[in-house]
């Protein structure tokens, strides 16, 4: 049986979803730090959170204010050498069966790799949906701005990881190759029924891989249990096109200090290029601004 070919599958829709990536054990231990880093978050004792109903960084906290005093839907930085179980979040970023996939999408080598962001989504405080969008291209686009940029190089591979069942990202595939439709464009933020529009349904261990520029949103229910590893990974190629909508989360007041003495001899030598690589990145790029607004 042929090997699947999971960069076609992400060229042709725009996502690629590939089951059972983690061991029962794995996902066990995922599962239990996540819980503790989401319980640290709720309990206003970690400040780095996507607060509702803010769909776009920055989501800012007001000096000595509670950060999830008004709810939260995310929790951000899993690798911050602060975070107690950052070395667990680490092992998965960095792990053979990420970035194995990462490099057959990118079609690069571990020297070409990017270290970039590692976050958590979660269930809401309150029944919660994210707007009709695309991550690095606004609304406001003309349809030629819109294929200008999605004709470009995506130089990242982006992917949400299931630790419980999740169905709430919503796609139109192959959305990432053409600009957006009338309907697409007249439709509401938040319009249910987009012609060709499907949930992508993951059991706990599976992770989806998938274009950030593909039209997409997600709703996010609040008695459903969500814990969602969320991250990203870049190519050298990628330069300021890229830091834009990977700087603008903060990552570099602390990538320096991230511990990756957890990790094995080899997997600390990629991990260590990838670091080197964003702070090069960081430094070339200056000021970023922030992608998208809302």
């Amino acid at each position: 049986m042929s090997k699947p070919n999971f960069l076609d599958s992400l060229n042709r829709d725009g996502f690629v979803l590939i089951p059972s990536v983690l061991t029962p054990e794995q996902l066990s231990t995922l599962r239990s730090a996540s819980a503790e880093t989401i319980s640290l978050a709720r309990s206003g004792n970690w400040p780095y959170v996507r607060t509702l109903p803010k769909q776009f960084p920055p989501w800012t906290i007001e000096p000595g204010a509670n950060p999830a005093a008004g709810g939260i839907w995310g929790v951000q930085f899993l690798m911050h050498p602060s975070l107690p179980n950052s070395s667990t979040f680490v092992k998965s970023y960095f792990s053979s069966g990420i970035t194995d996939v990462v490099k057959e999408l990118l079609e690069c080598e571990d020297e070409e790799l990017v270290m970039e962001l590692f976050n958590i989504l979660i269930r809401p405080d309150r029944d919660f949906e994210l707007r009709w969008h695309r991550d690095d291209i606004p609304a406001t686009a003309s349809a030629e701005e819109e294929l200008e940029r999605l004709r470009e190089p995506a130089w990242h591979a982006q992917w949400n990881m299931a630790l419980y069942d999740d169905d709430s990202l919503i796609v139109v595939p192959g959305s990432h190759t053409r600009a957006r439709t009338q309907v697409e464009r007249n439709a509401g933020p938040f319009e249910k029924g987009l012609p060709g529009e499907i949930k992508v349904r993951m059991k706990p261990g599976d992770v989806v891989f998938y274009n950030n520029n593909i039209l997409h949103r997600g709703a996010y229910v609040s008695t459903k249990e969500r814990m969602t590893l969320h991250g990203s990974m870049g190519h050298v190629g990628g330069s300021r096109l890229r830091s834009r909508n990977v700087l603008q989360h903060g990552i570099g007041e602390w990538v320096e200090q991230v511990d990756f003495s957890a990790l094995d001899e080899a997997e600390r030598k990629r991990a260590d290029g990838m670091r080197e690589r964003l702070i090069k990145m960081g430094r070339e790029s200056g000021d970023v601004g922030y992608s998208l607004e809302g």
